[in-house]
């Protein structure tokens, strides 16, 4: 069975210097939870009410222990503002987070090389099937 849920995906230039990939995906789910903020209150506004808990999927396994843990390592004290607003969204009951392994990211079709097997499976859960 193949899930049908909106898919938000954006790029763009980073505007700071980060010094992990673990902190990149953290800004980045430090702004899906504001996007996620916004558009459950747009959709409140419309009349649309128990949408929660958003699953923010990540597959990066310290990114979701920083979202889920209150203890702050040297490592991560300048992003500590952005520690707290996730956490919040995460107490609140607003997202949950979930673990997804890095060859079942459907995005990695459009941002990397991946091999001709994993590219047809992901192209499947896409719904995209061969004519030929």
């Amino acid at each position: 069975m193949v899930d049908k849920y909106p898919i938000s995906w954006k790029t763009n230039k980073q505007h700071v210097v980060v010094r992990s990939s673990t902190e990149v995906e953290y800004r980045f789910m430090v702004i899906a939870s504001c996007e996620v903020f916004w558009l459950l209150q747009l959709f409140e506004d419309l009349g649309v009410k128990k949408l929660v808990p958003i699953t923010l999927k990540c597959d990066n396994q310290a990114t979701l222990h920083i979202a889920a843990t209150l203890v702050f390592h040297e490592r991560t004290k300048h992003i500590e503002m952005d520690c707290h607003f996730v956490r919040d969204q995460l107490k609140a009951g607003v997202i949950k987070t979930s673990y997804v392994p890095s060859k079942q990211q459907l995005v990695d079709l459009l941002t990397k090389i991946v091999p001709l097997n994993q590219h047809q499976k992901l192209l499947s859960k896409l719904g995209v099937s061969c004519l030929c």
